[in-house]
């Protein structure tokens, strides 16, 4: 995926999440899923969360469960608190 490609993001009544422009998802347990979107970091926290669909192809992502909250962040954040 380019990093100017516009993402779209949707919360349906805090269980329901879907995600245009993902390129990978790089962990998911049922308390947390972290994406990478235009080469940033996402993290969506909740409980009982489950993968829904993911096409790396279209970049489209859905996941559902309880949704507490989505942050967006830089791609090397934590490296840059470590050094």
């Amino acid at each position: 995926m380019e990093t100017n490609q516009k993402s779209i993001l949707t919360v349906e009544q805090q269980s329901k999440l879907t995600l245009t422009g993902v390129s990978s998802v790089d962990a998911f347990s049922d308390t947390s899923i972290l994406l990478t979107v235009a080469g940033k970091r996402v993290q969506i926290a909740g409980a009982h969360l489950k993968v829904l669909a993911f096409s790396e192809g279209t970049g489209n992502f859905a996941a559902n469960g309880e949704i507490y909250s989505v942050k967006y962040g830089a791609k090397n954040a934590l490296r840059k608190l470590f050094k």
